[in-house]
């Protein structure tokens, strides 16, 4: 049985050789990368991505990160194509093929079929001189030097590799097409990344009411407005200008400074300057503030005036931590 040093050198060795294979691709990033990059962002159709056992794994993760950064792809399994699937192709599409031999009998007899359509056909392919090498318009080349496997036989190195070519591909296309993170977010719009980059404050205080009182009404009044609308705090305001904020910590600093609490009105207890934020602010700024000033609650204005109140709890119901 390997012992511990034996067991981390085998994962370290796994590091170094897949990182050195990675690297080497940077030598292969030839014209033909970049007629790949030019044709797909002239396309009028999708990209098709195929590819049999472990390369068809990392083909459904290649077509996942097009379809999230711009790019609509979609996902054809080499050995249900030859079944039927074959009719996912249309005629503005571009094809991209991947295998780490290009020689396997499924790629065989899937490339002749391919050519039939007259669709651009790119190999991502880790043996230059393969027939899907030698059937394809362009080819990306993931050739390796030996599999981290000790047989030399699963897919590891090779796999890595060419979800680094597909990852390059598909930022490459997110940088010419100038895609921004305000893009992102409309393809992730369930996710908390999403929300990060879309959800605005005013979203979420605008269903939390508007808990106020005026700088003279009195400690009962202050306290069912917290309480009531259960956000913590409540507003002062006079003449539509925030005054300050009461929050239950004032409100128990204030039980600890006065024995006679029934003389005091909101002014007298109120936090001034308080924190606020436009509505229109993405609410993960809100919580950048909350936790920069650490606080639980921001006062929420609307070109200046007071809009409502945004509380820790309704960003994290949103998942956005």
């Amino acid at each position: 049985m390997k012992n511990n040093l034996d067991i981390k050198k085998v994962a370290i060795d796994t590091f170094e050789l897949e990182a050195k294979n990675v690297l080497a691709l940077s030598e292969r990033i030839d014209d033909d990368f970049v007629k790949v990059v030019e044709t797909i962002l002239d396309l009028q159709g999708r990209v098709i991505i195929t590819g049999i056992g472990k390369s068809a794994i990392i083909a459904q993760k290649i077509v996942a990160t097009l379809n999230s950064t711009g790019t609509p792809a979609i996902f054809m399994h080499a050995a249900d194509a030859i079944h039927g699937d074959l009719g996912i192709i249309q005629q503005a599409d571009l094809i991209i093929a991947i295998s780490k031999s290009g020689n396997t009998p499924e790629i065989k007899v899937l490339v002749p079929f391919l050519k039939q359509t007259h669709n651009t056909l790119v190999a991502i392919v880790g043996n230059r001189d393969s027939y899907l090498a030698e059937q394809a318009d362009y080819i990306l080349d993931t050739t390796i030097t030996r599999e981290a496997c000790p047989n030399n036989l699963a897919p590891t190195t090779s796999t890595t590799v060419q979800l680094a070519m597909g990852d390059a591909l598909a930022v490459a296309l997110q940088t010419k097409r100038q895609f921004t993170d305000r893009d992102f977010a409309k393809y992730h719009p369930g996710g908390a990344l999403g929300k990060q980059l879309y959800l605005r404050v005013g979203d979420l205080s605008d269903n939390n009411g508007l808990p106020v009182v005026s700088p003279e009404e009195g400690i009962r009044s202050v306290i069912i407005s917290i309480t009531t609308f259960r956000l913590g705090a409540t507003v002062v305001l006079e003449n539509e200008t925030i005054l300050g904020i009461i929050t239950d910590g004032d409100i128990r600093r204030m039980l600890e400074k006065h024995e006679d609490i029934s003389q005091l009105t909101a002014r007298d207890i109120m936090s001034v300057g308080p924190k606020t934020i436009d509505r229109n602010e993405l609410a993960v700024n809100a919580l950048h503030s909350m936790r920069q000033f650490s606080i639980s609650q921001l006062v929420v204005t609307n070109e200046g005036k007071y809009a409502g109140i945004i509380h820790i709890q309704d960003i994290l119901k949103e998942g956005i931590i």
